[in-house]
């Protein structure tokens, strides 16, 4: 069982050193297999072969069947690893807001929006605040003053959208 802790140990540090260092084996091996032989993959891999054995031979299971149950063990945690690192890599949730994405949003108003002019908004999209400049899409007779919720109703520019009072505030 000594023997399957120190594999085990052996992978949980090429797990570690590949969280702080990053990938060891970046592109050393892509030809072959992309991710499934990345540092992230071998160290997970390593270590549930060795826990996965040590486990099946403390349970009393001879070195016949240890090593296979270490190897399947190994395998599910190898595949594991590789997908969440391909999950990781290829997410594009962390792209930044767009000026498009906060169309139908509700902003509150952060410098007044004059009736034929420019105004400043805040909107919050996904924990992102954007402040974006702002003028009124309707024929509202009077300036919108800061404080003031209002509906993202289009975008004009990279840096501008028209919006439009919400119903609670015209009352």
């Amino acid at each position: 069982m000594t023997t399957y802790l120190l594999i085990a140990g052996l992978g949980l540090v090429l797990l570690l050193v590949s969280l702080v260092l990053g990938d060891l084996l970046d592109g050393a091996l892509d030809a072959l297999a992309g991710d499934a032989f990345s540092s992230a993959v071998i160290g997970a891999f390593v270590s549930a072969l060795g826990f996965g054995g040590a486990l099946a031979q403390g349970l009393g299971a001879p070195l016949a069947v240890s090593l296979p149950a270490g190897v399947v063990a190994g395998v599910g945690f190898g595949w594991f690893a590789a997908w969440l690192t391909r999950l990781l890599r290829t997410d594009s949730s962390g792209a930044s807001p767009r000026t498009d994405d906060t169309v139908g949003r509700e902003a509150v108003v952060v410098t007044a929006i004059p009736a034929d002019g420019y105004g400043t908004v805040k909107v919050l999209i996904g924990g992102h605040e954007m402040r974006l400049n702002a003028r009124l899409d309707t024929d509202h007779p009077l300036p919108v003053e800061p404080g003031t919720r209002v509906h993202v109703t289009g975008s004009v520019s990279p840096t501008a959208v028209t919006v439009a009072p919400t119903w609670r505030e015209l009352g």
